[in-house]
């Protein structure tokens, strides 16, 4: 049975949030790793331009000064994404982790972005799973020689919620990779946008881009998923065809973060402070569905994320979320609990999740159920408080 810490958010003039998050890490087993001279990356999600959950960089600094405390080298760590944002290319995403405060002034470390400049420095992994044969991560991610978790807990439209694993194994991959998870590898072009510059077909290796009337057009057999037309559109009008099931899609995404942890000593922090229904990916975000629950830290990724949901689902909702607007929208629900807040629905369940309330056409339970098969971690735990 894994072994999972928690603790609430609930401070006292002996011991502030910081002092107690190092505290839970120390009784978690953190200096059970060996750091000395070690090189090691902390994947946090850094949050879109004008997004406000993110997890503040304060926390960073708390796992970050740690690290050095025990002789380790850390920096701070994600990938770029496969969407146009604010995060598309390594300059914009630093950009936008300064921003957000995640210098290395207020985190006391650096900022690398792990797959490069346009998103295709990335390490083959071979996995050899039932979806993926051959994970594309960061390559920073994987030159690194410990590897630790650091995320903001939350809901997810895609994956029901976005915890441990899906901020290793989707926040780790490559650009090729997120498309890779997100449908069959084979990016499209919005030929209303497009000008036929031919940016495309220059940076391609295998002939795939073709121009015709001014419009290109991506020849699927030839085509690789490598993602490098993405980067150089400059119209942004080269994206991937989301095409997959929520379930291979978390299937995948669980393959991926078993690439990015074998072979290495992991550690995985999760805070379930502000959270928000969708991803920090996204440029907004929205009243909270729940309270705040606490800090929860593990070896075990799989353990941690069950966990976390089983905390977040004994919350009671926030009034005026989109969550509490799903609940009141929802024909089968007669009644919510006042005081466990849970969703009573009629004549047949005593309890209907939140994350699958917020996001009706997204779960989670596939993810987790793939990830214990395949040997990333357990489900079953062990909860204990400090």
């Amino acid at each position: 049975m894994s072994q999972v810490y928690f603790t609430t958010f609930k401070a006292t003039s002996n011991e502030t949030l910081l002092q107690k998050l190092h505290r839970l890490m120390k009784t978690a087993g953190f200096e059970s790793i060996d750091f000395d001279e070690k090189y090691t990356a902390i994947k946090i999600h850094f949050g879109e331009y004008g997004n406000l959950a993110f997890l503040r960089p304060n926390y960073a600094r708390v796992v970050a000064d740690y690290v050095k405390e025990l002789g380790g080298k850390p920096f701070l760590t994600d990938c770029n994404t496969l969407y146009v944002g604010s995060r598309k290319n390594a300059l914009d995403h630093m950009d936008t982790a300064y921003i957000n405060g995640f210098s290395p002034l207020q985190t006391g470390c650096h900022v690398i972005i792990a797959d490069g400049l346009k998103g295709t420095d990335e390490a083959l992994v071979p996995i050899n799973g039932e979806y993926v044969k051959e994970a594309k991560i960061g390559q920073a991610i994987m030159d690194a020689d410990v590897f630790i978790s650091l995320n903001h807990f939350k809901g997810h439209e895609m994956a029901g919620f976005g915890g441990a694993v899906k901020n290793i194994g989707m926040g780790c991959g490559s650009r090729a990779g997120k498309m890779e998870q997100h449908c069959d590898g084979k990016p499209s072009v919005d030929q209303s946008g497009c000008v036929g510059c031919g940016a495309c077909q220059r940076i391609c290796a295998h002939g795939a881009p073709i121009i015709e009337n001014g419009k290109a057009h991506i020849d699927h057999d030839k085509c690789v998923g490598c993602g490098r037309c993405l980067a150089v559109c400059p119209k942004d009008v080269i994206a991937a065809d989301y095409n997959d099931s929520i379930k291979i899609f978390n299937y995948k995404m669980a393959e991926y973060a078993l690439a990015v942890c074998k072979d290495r000593p992991c550690f995985h922090i999760s805070l379930i402070c502000d959270v928000s229904p969708n991803c920090d990916c996204h440029s907004e975000n929205d009243i909270p569905i729940i309270p705040n629950v606490g800090m929860l830290a593990s070896f075990d990724p799989v353990a941690l994320d069950q966990a976390c949901a089983d905390l977040c689902n004994k919350m009671p909702i926030n009034p005026g979320s989109i969550l509490d607007d799903n609940a009141h929208d929802n024909h089968s629900v007669k009644e919510v609990h006042e005081h466990s807040g849970h969703v009573h629905a009629h004549g047949a369940c005593d309890h209907i999740d939140h994350f699958d309330l917020t996001h009706p056409d997204a779960e989670w339970e596939s993810c987790l159920a793939h990830c214990e098969e395949i040997g990333l971690g357990s489900r079953t735990y062990e909860l204990k408080r400090i």
